[in-house]
């Protein structure tokens, strides 16, 4: 008694149905088919052995029909439930291919930015460079300026020499 009752049916129903298509089955009914042609060579009553004979094989049938067809519905449930299953893994594998394109989307937009930031880097490279030119540009006008400013007021200190010694 330790599993329900549905599961005992059900399990007794498999057991019936392997017994039915094996070896075993076989011989076991060749045998009874055996005994009851023995039985109307041995002289008994043609009518009953066959009687009884149909009986058997009738209620035999019916029975093992039964199991089978409880087998097939067992049978036909797991199906359902396997087909369920892969309709869910279907969903979840839409899902994921979504999931996959947003990604690739996400990742071309980041190579789009990556190329634009190289683009930028580039242009504020050239933009140092040219910076760094003008400050030397702006260095070398700064000195040929000092230049100038020192010969002005060398020359201007020379002058307000003469203008002394023309005084004098």
């Amino acid at each position: 008694m330790d599993q329900p009752p549905k599961e005992n049916r059900s399990r007794f129903a498999d057991i019936s149905t392997r017994w039915l298509g094996s070896i075993p089955s076989l011989i076991v009914h060749t045998v009874i088919f055996l005994a009851a042609f023995g039985f109307i060579l041995a002289g008994s009553p043609t009518d009953e052995v066959l009687l009884i004979l149909t009986t058997f094989v009738s209620l035999e049938a019916i029975y093992f029909s039964i199991f089978i067809q409880m087998t097939v519905n067992r049978a036909t449930e797991s199906i359902e439930e396997v087909s369920e299953d892969v309709e869910e893994i279907q969903e979840e594998v839409g899902e994921i291919s979504e999931d996959v394109e947003d990604i690739s989307e996400d990742v071309e937009e980041v190579q789009e930015d990556v190329k634009e930031i190289g683009e930028d880097v580039e242009e504020i490279s050239k933009d140092v460079d040219k910076i760094q030119e003008d400050a030397v540009l702006d260095d070398r006008i700064d000195e040929k300026q000092n230049q100038v400013l020192e010969n002005i007021e060398v020359q201007l200190q020379k002058l307000l020499r003469d203008i002394e010694t023309l005084k004098k």
